[in-house]
């Protein structure tokens, strides 16, 4: 057991190199930047909006419309100008993203039924997400004047009418469930919130599988080349030990990875998904749902995260032993990268219970994608489908060990090749 300790600790120590440290400090200083820029951008993107108008019919109507804008979050600024052509160039020089411009007779026009258009100018001034947010702001306007407009017309035409009454006379409530709680609220809402949270995690998971399994390949091909494997073979301890504390000691500089990752992101996403959830009212009934990790939810993922590292681990040991040398290790990591990119496009774009048979044994078949749907079947409490997974990649993990337990028992570690140029491994 002794032996098996300091074999793990050389393992980890080889592993976890200045590189690696920096890495992660770095990574979390970027993440912690970035999440408190956006976090800055969101709130500036929901909040009140400046808006440039020409006024250029001096109408109690034009005015009460320049006026409505505040209900919806805007804040009108009067541009100083003759005709449009003059407002678009000083908008144009200015910061506002939206100039409107009402015509002369609106007013009239209106109280005659045959109202002037407005014209609406937007202005992109960086194609970001958050820039073009700010910009989106045309349909919010046009839908907000016409309330105001029609309101008008009917309390003049119908005195002591509620307008709303008249224009929406069915009125719905939305109400969500999941399982047996229930909520009130509007299911896009609650289902583009929740899916930001959970794409974190699929996210997370590709990017350490993809950098533990190459670290895996890269190591194995080193010692290959450098003639260490040979060296380490010849110690007395036997070789699933061998195979044993490399997994285990890159599985578990993976998880640190991890961690640091997941942290460093979920702050990220926090200042974009807490600032809009908060503007949108959604954080109360999120939840009211339960759709809020819990502890013993985290330590679940954690242990479903652990188990698809090591498949990874398991399957990267047994490609590594068909490097040649640390050059070709570096094409030996696409199968696994498609093996993971399969189940995250699948699991991010469709709904795997209503996915063909095939595609469902597909996805089913590959270990990794029972940790990308581990948050959703968290959430929706299917812990039927979670134990199967984690038992399925046990399996597979265990199948994987005892393979490269005996490619290590034998001579075959040292003279397996991938030969490209002809097609075959040559033993």
């Amino acid at each position: 057991m002794n032996k098996f300790i300091h074999l793990l600790k050389k393992e980890i120590k080889e592993l976890v190199t200045k590189q690696l440290v920096v890495t992660l400090v770095f990574t979390m200083g970027i993440f912690y930047m970035m999440g408190t820029i956006t976090k800055s951008e969101v709130k500036k993107a929901i909040g009140k909006q400046d808006i440039a108008v020409l006024d250029q019919d001096g109408s109690e109507l034009s005015k009460s419309l320049v006026g409505s804008l505040a209900m919806v979050n805007y804040v009108p600024k009067a541009v100083a100008a003759s005709s449009s052509r003059e407002a678009l160039d000083i908008v144009r020089a200015g910061k506002e993203n939206v100039l409107l411009v009402i015509p002369g007779g609106f007013g009239a026009s209106v109280a005659a039924l045959a109202p002037k258009p407005i014209e609406t100018y937007a202005f992109i001034r960086t194609f970001s997400v958050i820039g073009i947010r700010r910009s989106e702001v045309l349909k919010g306007i046009i839908e907000a004047m016409n309330d105001y407009v029609s309101n008008d017309y009917l309390r003049a035409r119908l005195p002591g009418a509620d307008p709303k009454g008249l224009k929406h006379p069915i009125v719905t409530r939305d109400f969500v469930l999941i399982k047996d709680r229930m909520a009130e609220g509007s299911i896009s809402a609650i289902a583009g919130f929740v899916s930001s949270q959970t794409m974190m995690v699929p996210i997370i998971l590709m990017m350490i599988i993809i950098y533990a399994s190459q670290m895996v390949i890269s190591a194995i091909a080193m010692e290959k080349q450098n003639k260490t494997l040979e060296t380490l073979l010849t110690v007395p301890i036997s070789r699933t030990a061998i195979v044993t504390a490399k997994m285990l000691a890159s599985g578990l500089v993976g998880l640190l990875s991890a961690v640091f990752y997941m942290l460093g992101y979920r702050y990220f996403m926090s200042g974009i998904t807490g600032s809009i959830g908060a503007a949108a009212g959604l954080n109360a009934v999120v939840k009211q749902l339960g759709l809020s990790m819990s502890g013993s939810g985290l330590v679940v993922l954690s242990l479903s995260l652990f188990m698809a590292i090591l498949c990874a681990l398991a399957l990267a040991m047994i490609l590594g032993v068909l490097a040649e040398d640390f050059r070709s290790a570096q094409t030996l990591i696409m199968p696994v990268i498609l093996l993971v990119m399969i189940p995250y496009f699948l699991t991010l774009f469709s709904d795997p219970k209503t996915l063909s048979l095939p595609a469902k044994i597909l996805l089913l078949a590959i270990p990794f994608s029972h940790s990308f749907l581990a948050v959703q079947n968290l959430f929706l409490g299917d812990y039927r489908s979670i134990v199967f997974g984690m038992l399925y990649m046990t399996a597979f993990f265990a199948v994987l060990v005892v393979l490269a337990g005996r490619i290590f028992s034998s001579d075959k570690v040292l003279t397996m090749k991938l030969r490209w140029g002809k097609k075959k491994v040559v033993l």
